[in-house]
């Protein structure tokens, strides 16, 4: 009994320091699981008739095409004519700078300071949907580009390239940069400050980067959200390109998702970005579960980490809590090699039954296919934020230091947390994962007839690709149901 009393202080020490040091940017609202077999059943009956239904009645690949081209339309006219983009970039500054001036010298609570919901909320998660949905306009309202060129009107000698972008570096920068972000927002700390000192080093960064490779190459391969919100971008209807120096910009209409049949994965580091992005999210929602923290806090110490620390777990405790941030730390890292060998893996067994050419041709080819998954499991994991604490926004923005101000009058505006029903909230998941694999699955079939040469091999192909694709989701749904 004594035994089991101490493991118990010890699992509930180990709950208090985890959500001591857990930095996610906001708490999330706690999503109570309902009856999970059911939902699992039903998803991968859904996703096996669609596989069914595809492989039966899928027919020939039609045509890729380039979409509308709407520029000459005259709300597109408007926009050119108008002064709005200039205003727009200037504001992207300024929302820039307020993020590091609130954060150096406003109210150290994250629920207090502008720059957390801004950042995290506003931008992080309103820019991603929006370029789901709207296209890559971040390119054109980038504001370290805008800073950027700024400089380059001072001194027309700096935004000219010094060095050439290596093709091996390819978009390994750009991972880099979001391995740190995802780990700021995740196991970091979660401050205002602490956020403003990694805008303010990342501001210095791009004008370093632009400086010695020129702005074109740095911002197509070495920006993180230049390359981020440009992913998501692929998925939309709007296929916007800005323009470039001296030619005009790019506006086409096009069909749902069809961007990812034309588009090319051309790197390793880009498929490597993807599924981090699939890997850190999941991550993100299963180390918040009680079942990881029972892991390290009680069966892992019972069954090696005791032998190495102290058979007392109070006693051990110390030890256990500095062995935990390791634990959180590597295991973000090791998700992208879990999720990568899980798609490695699925890829050589449709290469074993359908033939084909590399297994690195295969990855490449095949990894516009896992967007929609990445945009479905970002959008059931974070959507509640913009509800719960994305609205606070209206009021920092009158009090953006946390000291009382009220400049736009709308400081005790949406005072009340505004906390969605948990059952609306688990279905809303629900069917946005169960649809985003089936988008997946769709494209992915659509890939294969573009692939090989017939039927049979592409129905063979996909159907490793298939036991994926019901593993993500009944894993995502899984992770979404454990208890907080």
């Amino acid at each position: 009994m004594a035994v089991n009393n101490r493991r118990s202080l010890l699992l509930a020490a180990g709950l208090w320091t985890s959500a001591e040091l857990q930095a996610h940017s906001f708490a999330e609202v706690v999503t109570l699981p309902l009856p999970f077999w059911l939902y699992a059943w039903g998803s991968a009956a859904a996703l096996l008739l669609s596989f069914l239904l595809l492989a039966l009645l899928g027919g020939q690949p039609s045509p890729c095409r380039a979409g509308r081209d709407v520029g000459q339309h005259r709300l597109i006219r408007l926009l050119r004519a108008s002064r709005l983009k200039p205003l727009l970039q200037l504001l992207g500054v300024a929302a820039l700078l307020l993020c590091i001036a609130t954060g150096l010298w406003g109210n150290r609570s994250p629920y207090g300071n502008f720059n957390m919901t801004f950042f995290w909320i506003v931008f992080l998660l309103g820019f991603s949907y929006a370029s789901a949905l709207l296209g890559n306009f971040y390119a054109a309202l980038n504001p370290w580009r805008s800073l950027c060129a700024g400089v380059n009107a001072l001194l027309p000698a700096y935004d000219r390239p010094r060095l050439q972008w290596p093709h091996w570096l390819g978009y390994w920068p750009a991972l880099a940069l979001y391995m740190g972000l995802i780990w700021l927002e995740l196991l970091g700390p979660a401050s205002p400050y602490a956020l403003s000192t990694a805008l303010l080093g990342y501001s210095l960064l791009n004008l370093v980067a632009v400086a010695m490779f020129g702005s074109d190459q740095w911002f197509r391969y070495g920006e993180l959200f230049s390359v981020l919100f440009g992913l998501l971008a692929q998925l939309s209807p709007v296929d916007y390109r800005p323009a470039r120096r001296g030619g005009a910009g790019h506006w086409r209409l096009r069909r749902p998702l069809t961007g990812l049949l034309t588009w090319r994965v051309s790197h390793v580091s880009l498929l490597a970005f993807i599924l981090f992005m699939l890997s850190s999210t999941a991550f993100d929602g299963l180390h918040e579960t009680l079942i990881w923290k029972k892991w390290f806090w009680l069966e892992l110490y019972q069954q090696l980490l005791r032998e190495f620390s102290s058979a007392n777990p109070l006693a051990a405790f110390p030890q256990m809590r500095q062995w935990f941030v390791y634990w959180q730390n590597s295991w973000l890292l090791l998700s992208l090699a879990v999720y990568l060998v899980a798609y490695l893996l699925a890829l050589m067994l449709g290469r074993w039954l359908a033939g084909g050419r590399s297994l690195r041709e295969l990855a490449l080819h095949f990894a516009p296919a896992l967007l929609p998954i990445v945009l479905v499991y970002h959008f059931a994991h974070y959507y509640t934020l913009i509800q719960t604490q994305g609205v606070k926004i209206v009021s920092l923005i009158s009090d953006p230091f946390g000291r009382g101000d009220n400049f736009f009058g709308t400081a005790q505006w949406l005072q009340r947390q505004l906390l969605p029903d948990t059952t609306t909230v688990w279905h809303v998941q629900l069917a946005s994962i169960l649809l985003g694999h089936m988008a997946s699955v769709w494209i992915a079939h659509r890939l294969a007839q573009r692939y090989y040469r017939t039927p049979r091999q592409v129905v063979l192909s996909q159907l490793p690709m298939l036991v994926l694709m019901l593993l993500l989701t009944t894993g995502g749904l899984w992770i979404l149901s454990q208890p907080r």
